[in-house]
């Protein structure tokens, strides 16, 4: 193909072609009174604008959809309605529709009125159309995150079918998808409740959560909200209902007898929350049987052995209700955090041997939280274990933390908390 150089002349006829291009076909043409003087103006027609060759932005057209999709694939052509691509293929979610309807009732049961449910993560949409299928007065609003195009274009049909659905293309590990809610005006009826007015009765919160890091990250960030009262919780003590790896539960609910899996977010969870599994352990095994992406036996097998993370390895339930008495106080989440990071790194060390490593000097936190002068109830035994310390002695050390005169002034754990610490 040749290309020449535009004359002054052509550039100009050139630019009348694109003017002429661009002129709304919707109004008609204006007259000229010099080619038909006879022919008065039409008021209409003068009214016209001049045409432009500046480009006007329009919205791109609304997705198509396609209204068989309100119903999913059989359950054995999954795999081949939705492939494993590396983007999603830690994406797990809820397949066999008994095991959802079954999630369902124990997130939204009997007694709940007027909901208002934001859901993450929620696949092509099994767990969802379950929760619609509840009793509608359960329900008033259904806020569904998610933006992998195949799976929605299983979810935007049930926008169209229910008027209690509200489809936003975001995913849901960054904050401001959930900024973006507010700005849409979804949740501007939902009441804010002070901390000591009970557990909310409309806001919940429920995702699935994706086998990876990333997603383990997000379950410790949704902890460490709770005593700052931020993300959801500006609304006051807000349910969340998880779909999660057992791993990730076992390390969210650890105790002090559980020294394998306690780790810094179980030291948080057990300060800020109840956590409780929503369903018995065994009514979502095997994993193939209820859970999509379900991969080939021989290399699925071969995988779960390799990382406890692998999709394969058991999922479970939990609910998570803010407590009303925080063991962390607003304001105090980077002191905490200081603390825990630094003698998690000892976690098989006596606290009397570990406590003087937080920063040069700490060694006089120890005679401050054995002072015998002191009350039993505010004494550590600082030769216990870090990882067999409960979240009330925690509280205790963080507190001489907080009230040492030298404590390092720049606590922070910066934004790679969020994407890369790992949650133990």
């Amino acid at each position: 193909m040749s290309f020449r150089i535009l004359t002054a002349a052509s550039r100009r006829r050139t630019l009348l072609l694109v003017q002429n291009h661009l002129r709304p076909t919707h109004l008609p043409r204006r007259c000229s009174s010099s080619l038909h003087p006879s022919q008065p103006h039409d008021p209409v027609q003068t009214d016209v604008p001049p045409p432009t060759s500046q480009y006007v932005y329009q919205e791109p057209p609304p997705p198509s959809i396609d209204p068989e999709k309100v119903h999913l694939p059989p359950e054995h052509e999954w795999r081949k309605h939705f492939p494993l691509y590396v983007s999603v293929n830690h994406r797990v979610s809820i397949r066999h529709a008994p095991t959802a309807k079954k999630i369902a009732e124990a997130f939204v049961p009997e007694g709940s009125k007027d909901k208002v449910i934001v859901e993450a993560f929620p696949g092509p949409g099994q767990l969802t159309r379950a929760l619609l299928d509840l009793p509608k007065e359960r329900i008033k609003r259904l806020i569904v995150m998610e933006d992998w195009e195949p799976y929605l274009q299983y979810l935007r049909p049930l926008e169209l079918a229910d008027p209690r659905v509200k489809i936003v293309n975001r995913d849901g590990y960054t904050w401001d998808s959930y900024q973006r809610l507010g700005e849409l005006g979804l949740l501007d009826d939902v009441p804010k409740l002070g901390w000591e007015e009970g557990v909310h009765p409309t806001l919940q919160f429920i995702s699935h959560i994706p086998s990876t890091v990333m997603g383990e990250q997000l379950v410790a960030q949704f902890f460490r909200s709770i005593p700052e009262r931020q993300w959801l919780f500006v609304y006051g003590r807000v349910p969340i209902s998880f779909i999660l790896s057992e791993m990730v539960s076992k390390r969210v609910t650890a105790t002090i007898t559980d020294i394998g899996q306690r780790c810094k977010v179980s030291v948080v969870a057990e300060a800020v929350a109840d956590s409780a599994p929503a369903l018995p352990y065994e009514a979502l095994q095997p994993f193939e049987e209820h859970f999509h992406p379900v991969r080939a036996q021989n290399s699925m097998s071969a995988e779960k052995k390799k990382s406890p993370r692998a999709v394969g390895n058991p999922f479970t339930t939990l609910t998570i209700i803010p407590k009303e008495k925080q063991l962390i106080k607003k304001g105090d989440m980077d002191a905490w955090d200081y603390c825990l990071r630094h003698l998690f790194v000892r976690k098989a060390t006596a606290l009397s041997v570990a406590l003087p490593g937080l920063a040069p000097g700490a060694q006089t936190l120890v005679k401050k939280i054995t002072d015998p002068n002191l009350p039993e109830s505010e004494r550590v035994d600082v030769r216990k274990r870090v990882r067999t310390l409960t979240a009330d002695e925690w509280a205790l050390v963080a507190k001489a933390f907080n009230d040492w005169p030298f404590a390092p002034s720049d606590l922070s754990i910066g934004d790679s908390f969020v994407i890369k610490e790992r949650l133990g």
